[in-house]
């Protein structure tokens, strides 16, 4: 009987040291809840260097791309958050149908966005603490006092992230002019509780077209960027 009992508790033994290695594996595969989310949104760190001509949105989201690959998540897709008026042969795109449907996070893992309704109607966290670049840097903001200041984020949009309609010129010849006409901005520093959306999104329009007007203006031609997938 004392056999018995020896085998049986031995038997006991193996089992708990067994299930106590496999839990240890379990674990150490688990990703730590402290883990940063994997960026899908950011203010450009640079913009095109010449105006509102970014080259259309394709020029825009290939600048996305670069900058993105550049800090190692050139691996997802992105999309310049830019709005483009109608015109005789082409219908206007919204900037909001073209950047996936989220979550996003900055380049420090904070969720800005769930998806696109919290986007539009719950965005708080789109201010200066948030809005990073993709190197994780705010960017120059009047109200804390940064010089120059390049608050002004080309989005050529309404607040809704709709476009404007055909007639004022709100997006720089559809981002193809550094000279005439006006791009509509949004406030990267700041937000507001209003339904829909906040200054992130639409503030004003820009002085005009030229880097000196953006700049002129609060801004340095940057614009957001996010990953659709």
């Amino acid at each position: 009987m004392k056999t018995i009992n020896i085998n049986n508790n031995l038997r006991m033994m193996t089992c708990l040291v067994f299930s106590g290695i496999l839990m240890q594996s379990v674990y150490a595969q688990a990703p730590s809840p402290d883990e940063p989310v994997e960026m899908g949104f950011f203010v450009t760190s640079v913009g095109s260097g010449n105006g509102g001509d970014l080259g259309g949105l394709a020029g825009a989201d290939a600048h996305c791309q670069s900058l993105a690959a550049a800090v190692e998540v050139g691996h997802r897709t992105w999309r310049a958050y830019l709005s483009t008026q109608a015109t005789t042969n082409k219908l206007a795109i919204n900037a909001r149908d073209r950047i996936g449907n989220g979550p996003w996070s900055n380049a420090k893992g904070i969720v800005i966005a769930t998806n696109l309704e919290s986007l539009m109607y719950d965005n708080s966290n789109i201010s200066y603490q948030y809005a990073l670049t993709e190197k994780g840097h705010a960017v120059n903001s009047r109200s804390m006092n940064n010089a120059p200041v390049k608050h002004d984020i080309l989005t050529g949009t309404r607040i809704d992230g709709t476009a404007f309609p055909t007639g004022k010129d709100r997006t720089c010849s559809n981002w193809t002019s550094s000279d005439e006409g006006s791009g509509m901005v949004g406030h990267s520093d700041r937000y507001r509780g209003a339904n829909p959306g906040s200054p992130w999104n639409s503030a004003h329009p820009s002085r005009g077209c030229s880097q000196e007007n953006l700049v002129g203006t609060g801004g340095d031609g940057l614009f957001y960027c996010f990953a659709t997938d």
